[in-house]
């Protein structure tokens, strides 16, 4: 297949999108379903709607992608072999995929659907790149946050397709990485629903002092990806799908955007850097199509900054360009696209009529041809046909894919043939024409197998018969030696963005004299810094003799393979398992224990299955994990790690942690997890382990906490903790 050098990939929120897409000159589109897409309230297509729209972007040389790109429920996987079927068999080019447990099950039921492994994944180096590789992934949506040198690293080390964003809104969280609009609303960016919270005005405090001026108070709302001057550099790093943010927004942004990057990915492909340059005029027009404050060139060129954060309100109104949109709605938006075709048609005495149909396929260059007959031409009894009268009747193509670019007419004697036998012959050819084009993607139905696997869940009698253990996770040295105190903490997890590799191994030999294990908490993101960091502490890290590794990456699972690492691989509740498929991933891919998720209530959990798992009971929740910098935004980088706290329009405080070591910060909930009070719900799931998550608790604090829980889940006394809390999703859970 002659692949293109670059894709141009545009959103489609809707059918009407997506033809506008394809008319400026997209290369391919990608598009949500009726379910299981990450814009939930997208004009997204039923079933009908979206065969039509995969038979039509290949009539037009283009290629579909389907999101699937949600966590999805034990009792949602039942439902999604039905569901995909149907695209799979009409040429549906790939799926979008942010679920590992999704990713395996497409895998096997539907063996030659192209996989693209989602920015939801947050893939962000040649680690994690590599494994989805392993899995049968031909694509990986980089994360955001990504710099060209980065991207350049998988280029040179994984052969794997590379799609980055150029365009477009920019999310303050690593995608794949926020609880903040499930935790506030119940409305889970992982299920496609995000409340968009990072767009609203937070004061910046610490020590009871406002950091932030008042018109200042956006510092979560980042302003729109825009990359024209980057595209000579994205193209030589390795990307080879540029995508285009923006299935929520209207079919002539879509269309105009499409066309102006299409515009500058050929002008670099045809003349390359030297005359590269961009038109003032398509920047403006870009902003007239959306403007949040401004653009910034991302994340390609630096790792983060004030300038890329939009900080004033986006302004309630502002005159729109209607001369600007006329122009997008009469060239893209309302146009009727057809591929041009040439024709022979042949009309002879007593024979049948033929008519001959050929076009040259976009994607292969290849020619595809068919040839028609119709019924015997008559010999005329007074006119026969003229050559003109025949090429006009035959010219008529409105309402078809089609138009001919050029038509020739062969006559022989004097024929004759009702303009009805014209008509249907014309019809006949194009419809044999676009089965023929169509041909090549259709498939046989995906290989449904036996029936799902049975749940892991179930009662767990067996296993609740065995008190669960409990773990504590400490932040702080201090803390640590406190919760050593407690002799019912059977491990303790030293979180590595907080306690450096100079403390390791005399606080996991202190652990270890205590009786209990040590694990070492890897980065919640693993990119250049964190890699970088561990290689040179690695003799640190082995010396340690942790007995386990908490993973919160994919990136972490092969990285931990090459440092050598042998120990137990405990995989946090970051990396998803929101159904039994995924858990059978997870465990495929090297997990010796898992964390359940925080967006399950109890019913879900219990249908899931908990059984050897284990369950966060205490904490802040990180509700965010950000490239950005609350702290440098507002006071400048100083390079010293500290609490912030963000505080809303309702009053709510929001802790801040930048982890400097590591270059990002946290934002955690305003109020910490409690489960205290649902022992008895909590038992009848049996997990294997309690974690109790301590951030910036004090050590007495530490202590008290630690103290209550075991006591409460251990020995049924009850207890309570001081100050507000929250049950997470433990009782509603999340749509």
């Amino acid at each position: 297949m002659n692949r293109k050098k670059v894709e141009i990939l545009a959103p489609a929120g809707s059918y009407e999108s997506m033809t506008a897409a394809v008319n400026a000159g997209a290369d391919a589109v990608y598009i949500g379903g009726s379910r299981f897409g990450a814009r939930a309230y997208a004009n997204n297509l039923d079933e009908e709607a979206m065969l039509r729209a995969i038979d039509y972007v290949h009539l037009h040389g283009c290629r579909l992608y389907m999101t699937v790109n949600t966590l999805m429920k034990e009792e949602e996987l039942s439902g999604l072999f039905e569901y995909l079927n149907p695209y799979y068999k009409q040429g549906l080019d790939a799926a979008i995929v942010q679920d590992f447990g999704v990713f395996s099950y497409l895998r096997e039921h539907f063996p030659e659907l192209p996989l693209h492994a989602s920015t939801q994944m947050t893939i962000t180096g040649a680690y994690g790149a590599r494994l989805l590789k392993e899995m049968g992934a031909s694509r990986v949506v980089t994360a955001r946050e990504l710099s060209l040198k980065e991207i350049r690293e998988i280029r040179d080390q994984v052969d794997i397709e590379i799609e980055s964003f150029v365009h477009g809104a920019l999310c303050y969280c690593y995608s794949g990485q926020c609880l903040m609009s499930s935790l506030i609303g119940g409305r889970s960016g992982n299920r496609g629903r995000c409340a968009q919270t990072c767009r609203l005005p937070y004061e910046v405090r610490q020590g009871g002092k406002s950091l932030n001026k008042k018109d200042e108070r956006y510092v979560l709302s980042l302003k729109d990806l825009c990359t024209l001057d980057l595209i000579p550099d994205m193209i030589e790093a390795g990307v080879y799908s540029m995508k285009i943010e923006g299935r929520m927004k209207s079919s002539r942004y879509t269309a105009g955007v499409v066309s102006i990057y299409r515009k500058y990915a050929d002008r670099y492909l045809e003349y390359g850097r030297e005359d590269y340059r961009v038109d003032p005029a398509d920047r403006r027009m870009l902003l007239d199509l959306f403007d949040r404050g401004g653009f910034s060139d991302g994340y390609y060129r630096e790792h983060n900054g004030r300038h890329m954060v939009a900080l004033k309100e986006k302004p309630a109104f502002r005159e729109g360009n209607q001369q600007l949109f006329d122009w997008l709605d009469e060239t893209y938006v309302k146009r009727e696209r057809q591929e041009p075709v040439r024709g022979q048609v042949r009309l002879e005495e007593g024979l049948p009529a033929s008519l001959r149909l050929s076009l040259t396929d976009r994607w292969t260059g290849e020619e595809i041809s068919v040839e028609t007959e119709g019924p015997a031409a008559q010999s005329a009894m007074n006119q026969p046909i003229t050559r003109e009268k025949l090429l006009k009747q035959m010219g008529k193509t409105g309402g078809t894919p089609f138009v001919f670019e050029s038509l020739e007419a062969e006559l022989e004697g004097r024929p004759f043939l009702p303009v009805q036998a014209l008509n249907e012959l014309r019809r006949s050819g194009f419809r044999e024409l676009e089965e023929a084009v169509l041909k090549p993607f259709r498939r046989g139905a995906g290989q449904s197998g036996e029936a799902l696997r049975e749940a892991s869940g179930g009662s767990g009698e067996e296993e609740s018969r065995r008190p669960p253990l409990l773990t504590a996770q400490a932040e702080r040295p201090d803390g640590v030696e406190e919760l050593l105190k407690i002799e019912e903490i059977s491990r303790i997890y030293l979180d590595s963005s907080a306690i450096g590799a100079e403390k390791w191994q005399s606080l996991a030999q202190a652990c270890h004299r205590a009786g209990k294990e040590c694990f070492l908490s890897l980065p919640h993101v693993f990119r250049t810094e964190t890699r970088e960091y561990f290689q040179r502490e690695r003799e640190s890290f082995l010396q340690a003799r942790f007995d386990g590794c908490l993973l919160r990456s994919a990136e972490e699972i092969l990285f931990l393979k090459e440092m050598g690492w042998e120990g137990t691989m405990t995989f946090d509740s970051s990396l998803y398992v929101f159904n039994s498929q995924a858990k059978e991933t997870m465990k495929e891919l090297g997990a010796d224990e898992l964390t359940l998720p925080a967006e399950l209530n109890g019913g879900e959990l219990r249908r899931l299955g908990c059984q050897g798992d284990e369950l966060m009971v205490y904490g802040n929740i990180p509700v965010m994990v950000s490239a950005q910098c609350v702290h440098r935004t507002v006071s400048g980088c100083d390079r010293k790690p500290g609490l912030l706290t963000l505080k809303d329009r309702m009053g709510k405080e929001f802790p801040v942690r930048n982890c400097c070591r590591f270059c990002y910060n946290i934002v955690y909930n305003s109020s910490p997890l409690s489960l205290l009070g649902q022992e008895a719900q909590v038992k009848r799931l049996a997990p294997a382990r309690l974690r109790l998550q301590f951030t910036s608790e004090d050590p007495a604090e530490t202590a008290r906490i630690a103290r209550t829980f075991a006591d409460s889940f251990l020995f049924g006394r009850k207890g309570e903790i001081s100050g507000s809390f929250t049950r997470g999703h433990f009782k509603r859970g999340v749509e």
